[in-house]
């Protein structure tokens, strides 16, 4: 098969892993750069998008939401007489969003509670798919740089007030250092060390920290089936210990106490912290298992091969006990 990724383009890019994992899977795959070309070349990005994807002759043609940049009718024609499909990866999708899905005709999305009214929306077929792992990208780092050194470690977005409640419930029992961009109106009493980092600056925060936290944007997040954020694959990939947000049915994709831990509340989330800052033994048992069987079960190239075939994930059957 020959399958085009419309997208963004970068190293740390999700397309780019998406790419990666196509071509391993055998098949040919040329990423086009919708972002960069509609930037960069003007009116004359969108034709340049379409000479590169009709050059290529694909049989696929994979869109993220960056592609709407092409314009509608654009799309239309790039995508006539070919199987495509939309990988939505963040929340609360917009009207642009919904539209690319219906131009699609199949949409997978990262956040199960939307797939039903993403399906009232109009699109003709929509179904899970959480993000993975990248086995090249999302790989341990061999030391931290010095200032990394943290009992627990937060990387992800500031402008979103949810999460204050578990950061400042941790840092009030270890070590916080929380990184990312939109943290310059944080609170004063949050500990924000640095701005945001990518790719194997990641994995050396991750290798710097003994616990990497995750904490929801959204509060309809805390209560969303299997609700697992990216950053809970690349802390697994990088072999990091995880401390997430439990939800319903998250344990079909990691278990907890055996691959990561969950909490249900900062009060806990700081007991949990103060539980295995103790426990270093426990901590790297917890990490292995987690890295292992997220390399086993968890892959882009494991989520692509069921995309390509029309399929979606399927949380009925437990591959955590494996």
């Amino acid at each position: 098969m020959r399958v085009v990724v419309l997208g963004a383009a970068g190293d740390h890019k999700t397309e780019s892993s998406i790419a990666r994992a196509i071509r391993a899977l055998g098949h040919a795959c040329r990423l086009v750069n919708a972002v960069g070309w509609m930037r960069h070349a003007g009116a004359l990005g969108s034709r340049a998008v379409r000479y590169l994807t009709d050059s290529f002759e694909p049989d696929y043609v994979l869109l993220t939401r960056h592609a709407i940049r092409v314009g509608e009718s654009s799309l239309q024609a790039l995508l006539r007489g070919r199987e495509a499909a939309f990988w939505y990866f963040d929340l609360q999708p917009k009207a642009e969003v919904r539209a690319l899905g219906r131009l699609a005709g199949r949409m997978y999305t990262t956040s199960l509670s939307e797939v039903p009214a993403l399906r009232a929306s109009g699109i003709p077929w929509v179904g899970f798919l959480p993000q993975g792992v990248d086995p090249d990208l999302d790989s341990p780092a061999s030391s931290a740089l010095p200032g990394d050194e943290s009992d627990v470690s937060f990387v992800g977005s500031g402008q979103y007030p949810h999460r204050y409640p578990v950061l400042r419930a941790v840092s009030g029992v270890a070590r916080l250092q929380i990184r990312g961009s939109g943290w310059d109106e944080a609170p004063s009493d949050l500990p924000v060390a640095r701005g945001p980092v990518h790719g194997s600056r990641l994995a050396q925060v991750i290798k710097g920290a003994a616990i990497s936290l995750g904490a929801n944007a959204h509060p309809e997040q805390d209560i969303a089936r299997a609700s697992a954020s990216n950053r809970m694959w690349k802390v697994l990939g990088c072999g990091g210990f995880f401390l997430g947000r439990w939800v319903e049915d998250i344990e079909y994709l990691a278990r907890g106490g055996r691959h990561c831990v969950w909490y249900r509340s900062p009060a806990d989330a700081a007991e949990q912290v103060r539980r295995y800052i103790r426990e270093p033994e426990q901590r790297a048992r917890i990490a292995s298992e987690g890295r292992a069987h997220a390399l086993r079960h968890h892959t882009y190239a494991q989520r692509l091969g069921l995309l390509l075939a029309g399929r979606e994930y399927e949380l009925g059957r437990d591959q955590t006990s494996v």
